[in-house]
């Protein structure tokens, strides 16, 4: 079994395991898809991002007491939702912006359809791109779709990208971390050893996008 690179994080809290065991089953209901992505994604998030946490300078209390605040760099950063299963993973906390990719069914290539990336630097109050980008998605199976989402970040001008997943494929993964393995870590709740014919994890999760947004067997 080879080794996931470096730049690839498995998260091991205790939580995760249940959760991901739940989101696995048919018998999830849509709320429950959507709640359990949403929980997960959370939890991902606070482990992924904490060691962005840097010490700053020393505040007051409305008391008049001293103490050390903390405060998280970089301080632009953005959220790149990969469309439509994406979109369960996401708060606006933060400016977001959205790319549509598809895998075309016979390559399983990825297709990018849309792209609201700010191009004038003037529209994204900071000066331009976001020198942090965060790309969720909750699937990562051949590895295509998040590749090329990592790429086509680091052309507008990030200086760094976290991937957060919910569950990738091993050699989806691999792929997507060698993409641009300096400027890019990914963290996810579990792999999966096996794709199918299709593309698709096994045992994985069905496909998410259908699952939170009612549209199985269109």
């Amino acid at each position: 079994m080879a080794e996931l690179p470096p730049n690839v994080r498995i998260s091991q809290h205790p939580s995760l395991l249940a959760k991901l065991s739940q989101l696995r089953s048919e018998s999830a209901s849509p709320r429950d898809v959507k709640s359990l992505i949403h929980e997960i994604s959370l939890i991902l998030s606070c482990e992924a991002i904490s060691s962005a946490i840097k010490t700053a300078t020393q505040d007051q209390t409305p008391l008049g007491f001293e103490y050390t605040t903390t405060i998280s760099e970089p301080s632009n950063i953005c959220i790149v939702p990969i469309l439509r299963s994406g979109l369960g993973m996401v708060e606006v906390s933060v400016p977001i912006h959205h790319l549509g990719m598809y895998r075309e069914p016979s390559t399983l290539d990825p297709v990018e359809y849309y792209n609201n990336l700010p191009r004038d630097t003037s529209a994204s109050g900071s000066g331009g791109s976001s020198r942090f980008a965060i790309i969720v998605d909750p699937v990562i199976a051949t590895g295509g779709t998040c590749a090329a989402a990592i790429q086509t970040l680091r052309e507008w001008g990030t200086k760094s990208v976290l991937v957060l997943s919910v569950l990738g494929a091993r050699e989806g993964v691999q792929r997507a971390a060698a993409e641009w393995p300096e400027g890019t870590e990914i963290w996810l709740a579990g792999v999966d050893e096996d794709l199918t014919d299709g593309g698709m994890l096994k045992p994985g999760l069905g496909d998410v996008g259908d699952r939170l947004f009612l549209t199985i067997g269109k």
